[in-house]
């Protein structure tokens, strides 16, 4: 199957949805990241309440999440 951009530009993230959890992206009310990644125990990556664009916040995320595989899975 080919790689789509999102998994070529994002592969940690890509793999997380895949494998482990989801993403939560947008606005709320209150302080709030406006993303972050969970699985079924809750947050285990939380980011900033807001970015400059979208994009900088999926590649804050692409960093947690990377950083959070190499220190969770014996795979990385």
């Amino acid at each position: 199957m080919a790689e789509s951009d999102f998994e070529h530009k994002y592969p940690h993230l890509a793999r997380w949805i895949e494998e482990y959890g989801w993403i939560e992206v947008g606005q709320l009310d209150g302080p709030a990241p406006f993303i972050w990644a969970l699985d079924e125990g809750g947050a285990v990556w939380e980011g900033k309440e807001s970015y400059r664009t979208i994009d900088d916040a999926f590649q804050d995320a692409e960093k947690g999440i990377a950083t959070w595989m190499k220190e969770n899975l014996d795979d990385e």
